[in-house]
């Protein structure tokens, strides 16, 4: 992921996660994606191509989608997926 302002690592999700100002952004999981995305387009996210409900726990996790790896095969899909989270993680509040 290209450096961007209040871009951070964690360790999470057994792998290494990246934040923005203290928000979640995205992170591998599995050969997936795991994107941060809002909430109320839980449904519309879901109908994209290659995008599924994030369900790590047996519970979906409503603003949250894992993207498989045919869905970031290349670098403009991956790009794609990126800059919507980092969208969304910069509209949420500094932790």
């Amino acid at each position: 992921m290209k450096r961007r302002k209040g871009c951070t690592e964690q360790k999470m999700f057994g792998g290494v996660c990246f934040m923005i100002n203290g928000n979640m952004c995205v992170g591998p999981w599995k050969g997936s994606l795991i994107v941060r995305l809002a909430k109320e387009d839980h449904e519309k996210t879901h109908s994209l191509p290659h995008a599924k409900p994030m369900d790590l726990t047996g519970r979906v996790m409503k603003g949250w989608a894992r993207i498989d790896p045919a869905g970031i095969s290349n670098d403009d899909d991956l790009k794609t997926w990126i800059d919507r989270a980092a969208k969304h993680a910069r509209s949420l509040p500094a932790k």
